[in-house]
């Protein structure tokens, strides 16, 4: 079972989600107060099961509505996801990966991570 480590930064707070095996599969940005950290989290709980996945990789992909995944490539042309919610904001973003399979492995283990994940502080 996943869980969501929130811990504070030089700038404010910020969590993680972490699987079963404590690998970081999602991070949020910094937000300035706890709350607003854990209504981040309620964001990302309420939105990861139900966001569609919008592969931004192929051409031509097909626009979704939010909440959705999107798949992405970096600078250094790895594959990364972040999760928006419906209004558009993004909410949870992932590490690099080096192939497009798995960070959709990844999107998946947010999906399965989130159900009944508590909440502890780092």
């Amino acid at each position: 079972m996943g869980k969501f480590v929130i811990k504070e930064t030089k700038t404010g707070i910020k969590f993680d989600l972490k699987a079963g095996n404590g690998e970081v599969i999602a991070t949020s940005e910094v937000y300035t107060t706890e709350a607003a950290c854990k209504n981040g989290i309620a964001s990302v709980t309420k939105n990861a099961a139900i966001a569609a996945i919008e592969d931004q990789t192929v051409e031509g992909f097909a626009t979704q509505k939010n909440p959705k995944y999107e798949i992405y490539t970096d600078k250094g042309g790895e594959f990364r996801f972040r999760l928006k919610a419906a209004n558009g904001q993004i909410i949870a973003t992932s590490e690099g990966y080096k192939s497009k399979k798995s960070c959709e492995n990844g999107i998946e283990s947010v999906k399965k991570n989130v159900v009944d994940a508590p909440t502890v502080k780092a």
